[in-house]
């Protein structure tokens, strides 16, 4: 008989299941029903939850040794001398075997323990496979879609339905429309550099993909922005082989990365870490370091 099991992650409830059954995670027949999500920021969190039963062999031997205590308890007195025969008969036949048995016992523990260390690798391969499972870009732009609606549908702003999609294969497109999507930018891009650093480390540390946030074609002007910035800093760049940016928010990183390495297709173009976080972008020959 299968009980329906929930707790927050699945490795726990693998852990109620067995407890609750009464036997180990090796001996659990498991359907997965859901599997947890953390959501995004508080929202649309879900627990895992499955379906877990015992084995049919594990039940069967549960079965067979509540009836032997059953007929041990329903067992009708014996006479001394009878018992006594019986028992004496027993141990008779028991030194006759024994030779015999005890190997077989110990044949039988050991493919037992051969049997309970095969199906523990299984379960840590299908752990790892769940944790590991890759999804393609349209699979997470479609996902980040989702979270992000559900997380503007109560905000005040009149704005159309969030768009998601890939830009590239590293960089998904996050589109903002409609009659308030504007004031999303704020006083001198305040509000949209917080929602694009919001969404640049959910979306960088989860997925590991860079992200193209356009509101009102406010990406355009940062674009032009960034290139003006870049002008001068190409020039020096050209004159002493090597150079490097002032630190940049969010995706101004990507905009003068790539306008950087189309500049200098033989140069080493490459975004560094500060120990603050922050990042910028240095130019240099190739070496073997870089190399």
């Amino acid at each position: 008989m299968s009980k329906r099991i929930e707790a927050p992650t699945l490795e726990e409830a693998y852990k109620k299941a067995s407890k609750e059954l009464g036997c180990s995670i090796t001996d659990l027949e498991i359907e997965v029903i859901q599997r947890p999500s953390k959501g995004f920021l508080g929202f649309g969190k879900k627990n895992a939850v499955i379906l877990a039963s015992c084995k049919e062999k594990v039940v069967e031997e549960s079965v067979e040794k509540i009836e032997k205590e059953t007929i041990k308890t329903e067992e009708k007195p014996i006479e001394k001398e009878v018992k006594k025969e019986i028992k004496q008969t027993i141990e008779e036949k028991k030194e006759i075997k024994e030779e015999v048995k005890i190997p077989k016992e110990e044949k039988i523990e050991k493919k037992i323990k051969e049997e309970k260390k095969s199906e523990l690798p299984k379960i840590k391969e299908e752990f790892e496979e769940f944790y590991t499972e890759k999804e393609t870009i349209e699979d997470i732009a479609q996902k980040i879609e989702e979270e992000i609606n559900d997380l503007f549908k109560e905000a005040c702003f009149d704005i159309e339905k969030i768009i998601v999609k890939p830009f590239d294969e590293n960089t998904l497109l996050i589109e903002f429309k409609g009659p308030d999507s504007a004031l999303l930018i704020g006083k001198e891009g305040y509000r949209y550099k917080a929602l694009s650093y919001m969404l640049f480390n959910w979306i960088n540390s989860k997925y590991n993909l860079q992200i193209r946030l356009e509101i009102a074609e406010f990406l355009k002007s940062q674009e032009e922005m960034i290139k003006n910035y870049l002008k001068p800093l190409i020039e020096k760049i050209k004159k002493e082989g090597r150079g490097q940016t002032k630190v940049l928010d969010g995706v101004l990183v990507q905009i003068a990365l790539k306008e950087l390495r189309e500049t200098f297709p033989n140069k080493y173009v490459a975004i560094r870490t500060t120990r603050n976080g922050e990042k910028y972008i240095i130019v240099n020959e190739f070496n073997k370091k870089n190399e």
